[in-house]
């Protein structure tokens, strides 16, 4: 088996990792995360990348071309500079909305059966749900929850799951802020829309 480096150069050559490879890097990338709590801090100077869908600016060198790719390089950025990298979660880190939007079926087609989904879908498990930056700025994929009222509250969360078709750590996921004042429901049959006031009384809690 390779080790970190290893698989690096091997994904840089458009080469699949071995599937045991996979798995023993999705253990490594689970140990590494089990140690960050449910909102990692974070401090300044940082860049913010949302929503990339498993690609970056074109800055970088070279594009993540699917979910285990970015896993993997990431995995090499957080056992270099463990302080320097955070990894949200986000809607599309869950078991049934990779199995619409094609990682499952890519995953059947290049490895012959579903393991690898299954190992990396282990590691969205681990996945914090949010990050505040200086104590004050705070990023999550989605948004709010009307049963979020103080950030205490998202610290008890138990993450280690699949995300839930309701309650607040769904609503963490699907939420979207509106030019509204306070909730509205969500047109995604998912979380809520949440305005300003909204947002204003969380970060005074």
């Amino acid at each position: 088996m390779g080790n970190p480096d290893e698989w690096l150069e091997k994904v840089k050559r458009c080469e699949y990792l071995p599937e045991q490879d996979v798995k023993r890097l999705c253990e490594m990338v689970k140990e590494l995360l089990l140690e960050e709590s449910n909102i990692q801090p974070v401090h300044s100077p940082v860049t913010v990348c949302g929503d990339i869908h498993g690609r970056l600016c074109r800055s970088w060198s070279f594009q993540f071309r699917n979910i285990y790719t970015f896993i993997s390089l990431e995995s090499k950025g957080l056992r270099r500079y463990p302080d320097k990298i955070t990894l949200l979660r986000g809607n599309h880190e869950s078991r049934q909305i990779t199995q619409v939007y094609g990682f499952y079926d890519e995953c059947q087609t290049k490895y012959g059966n579903a393991n690898v989904w299954k190992y990396c879908c282990s590691v969205f498990d681990y996945l914090t749900l949010a990050a505040i930056i200086d104590g004050s700025i705070l990023c999550v994929h989605g948004g709010l929850s009307p049963d979020i009222k103080a950030l205490d509250q998202m610290r008890t969360i138990h993450r280690l799951q699949e995300i839930p078709h309701e309650g607040s750590f769904c609503d963490l996921m699907w939420s979207d802020p509106e030019d509204i004042d306070t909730w509205s429901v969500s047109p995604r049959g998912a979380g809520w829309l949440f305005g300003s006031k909204v947002t204003s009384e969380v970060n005074e809690g």
